[in-house]
């Protein structure tokens, strides 16, 4: 193997290249900080003085590429030169696709070292086709502003397409790579200067770029060493798009700036093939650090059957950090997991449930390890805020505690008119701390909207106890409020996932206007069986249930499997679902009255 220009390799025999690959070790040559830096520039440095780094597995979890910071800086150097000649200056936006791979995170650092901003971009996704990528993209590329959409290869026709509608340059990876260097010196970082551009998950017609500084950065990896406790020999894993906020400083700038090394699958391959995430944990040597939404916990226990011997393929005896976030955390799905994987020398206490969001760069509150899942059971009454009913039986949610305020973070819940509540009274979630974003870039009314003297609105409904641990109810903007009183979107979807042939993702509740002028809550359910007596029969039933759970009436809609709209994530996209619905754009199955 040998190195050509800046960081592209001549690969001359594969095989023989991938039987002499050596992954980075799980223990570093130098003393561990714990993100203590000015920038996150002073990071990579730093890390690149060791023997940690990257480690990329092909789709059946084959070790592929071995790529150290020390190769990360120097090829991070060599882009930020090739930005310079460009014309990039700092504050400039450098938009890139986000693939996990050396050359997304070469440019990334490389955009920071020359002073632009980075700014992360979705991948296609198998929902919406072509033309909703291009879209997708065109709308944040407008948002953002970038000199430039720089993007692999294989996607070319689409970003370029999205480029020359936003009318900025568009190149692929290669085209990148053949671009001369300047020769003027790199600018010096700045603690307060914007450090990237994070769109949130959900950011499509009205997106908003989350701009983070340096500081803001390096105050949260921090809180993420501490409050997961790092220590030797930790190494993580991961399969999280770099796209997304979890993925991108959970995954990717959190082990440079906490001396960890990485194996990474692709997001893609994940989806494919679920089991290598824990293929890969079962080979680590060291002790594991591996998050995950919901969702990837109910996969893999989904794909084992009963009758496998899952000891005989996996050891998952030294994950020690099972982290959960970026979706409401079901406590039903992960003790399948246990209950799947236990044999394997899985330990509940190993999951980690948290709270975050883009705009708090990502953590807010972390489980202190080895508490794993504590639940508490909360009346209905509580949660849609109306008088209990004596006259009915009482009915209750487990909501999962989602830890403690991560190092520099507090956390208060607010009431309608701004008061603090005390502890188990449900109201809005605000956060503050050295790790809260900076603004939305160019977006004044909306910073204004949710940023009150330091503090950050989440827009999310939740309690603390009286030991400061949170527990999040849901999203505000999701409650379904009929005659006065709140129904969660999640107690409707988790009651339908009851019933026979259901799996978490396939239903989306929210509220929509009746011919009559009045508010009801509308069910959008994917459907897999193609009787049409069979479809009445199980529209009939979830009707039934819906009734059960809210006391009244419901739309329900049977549509075809992988109709329902998820964001980067991963996440269903209750908004996007609805919006869809009503502008005719998913089509139900016809069925007889």
């Amino acid at each position: 193997m040998k190195r050509t220009s800046g960081y592209r390799m001549t690969v001359s025999n594969a095989v023989a290249d991938k039987a002499i690959l050596v992954p980075t070790p799980n223990i570093d040559v130098q003393p561990r900080r714990y993100a203590d830096f000015d920038t996150f520039c002073d990071a990579l440095d730093y890390a690149a003085k060791g023997v940690l780094g990257f480690n990329f597995h092909d789709p059946r979890g084959t070790l592929s590429r071995v790529y150290p910071y020390s190769e990360l800086r120097e090829d991070a150097l060599v882009a930020a030169r090739r930005l310079m000649a460009m014309g990039v200056v700092p504050g400039d936006r450098v938009a890139l696709v986000a693939e996990t791979g050396p050359d997304f995170a070469a440019i990334f650092c490389g955009a920071m070292y020359a002073g632009a901003w980075p700014v992360p971009l979705p991948l296609p996704t198998s929902f919406g086709g072509k033309e909703s990528y291009i879209d997708q993209l065109a709308v944040q590329l407008a948002s953002s502003d970038p000199k430039m959409l720089v993007y692999p290869g294989e996607i070319a026709e689409m970003a370029g397409a999205a480029a020359a509608r936003q009318g900025c340059a568009g190149l692929s990876w290669d085209e990148f790579h053949a671009g001369d260097q300047s020769d003027a010196a790199l600018p010096t970082p700045d603690p307060d200067a914007i450090s990237y551009l994070q769109y949130s998950s959900g950011s499509t017609r009205f997106p908003h770029g989350v701009a983070v500084t340096h500081r803001a950065l390096l105050a949260n990896l921090a809180g993420h060493s501490h409050g997961m406790k790092i220590a030797d020999p930790d190494r993580a894993v991961s399969w999280l798009p770099w796209y997304h906020d979890m993925g991108l400083v959970g995954c990717f700038l959190s082990p440079i700036a906490n001396s960890v090394s990485v194996d990474y699958l692709k997001t893609e391959d994940f989806a494919r093939r679920p089991l290598a995430w824990l293929d890969l944990i079962s080979r680590n040597k060291g002790t594991t650090l591996s998050y995950s939404p919901t969702f990837g916990y109910d996969i893999c226990a989904r794909r084992i059957s009963s009758q496998t011997h899952v000891s005989d393929r996996f050891d998952l005896s030294r994950w020690r950090v099972a982290g959960n976030g970026a979706d409401m955390i079901r406590p039903d799905v992960m003790q399948n997991f246990v209950n799947a994987f236990a044999e394997a020398g899985f330990k509940a206490e190993a999951f980690l449930p948290s709270y975050g969001l883009a705009e708090a760069t990502l953590a807010v509150t972390i489980m202190p390890p080895g508490e794993g899942i504590r639940v508490e059971l909360v009346e209905e009454e509580r949660l849609s805020g109306t008088p209990r009913d004596l006259s009915r039986p009482a009915r209750y949610r487990a909501m999962v505690n989602c830890g403690v305020p991560v190092l520099g973070m507090e956390v208060a819940i607010r009431g309608e008119n701004g008061n603090s509540l005390s502890h188990h009274h449900i109201g809005k979630v605000w956060c503050r701390g050295s790790s809260v974003m900076h603004s939305y870039f160019r977006d004044p009314e909306a910073t204004d909207a949710c940023m009150v003297d330091g503090w950050l609105d989440t827009g999310d409904m939740g309690y603390v106890d009286e030991k400061g641990y949170l527990f999040i109810v849901g999203r505000a903007k999701d409650m379904i409020i009929i005659n006065g009183k709140n129904h969660w979107p999640q107690d409707i979807e988790w009651a339908v996932e009851q019933l026979p042939g259901f799996h978490q993702g396939d239903i989306a509740a929210f509220s929509v206007e009746t011919e009559n002028g009045e508010e009801a809550p509308a069910v959008l359910v994917h459907c897999r069986v193609s009787d049409p007596v069979e479809r009445v029969k199980l529209r009939d039933q979830i009707r039934d249930k819906v009734r059960s759970i809210t006391g009244m009436n419901c739309v329900v809609e049977l549509v075809p499997p992988r109709t329902l709209p998820r964001t980067s994530s991963g996440k269903l996209s209750r908004a996007k679902a609805k919006k869809l619905y009503l502008a005719g754009e998913i089509a139900p199955y016809q069925l007889a009255a």
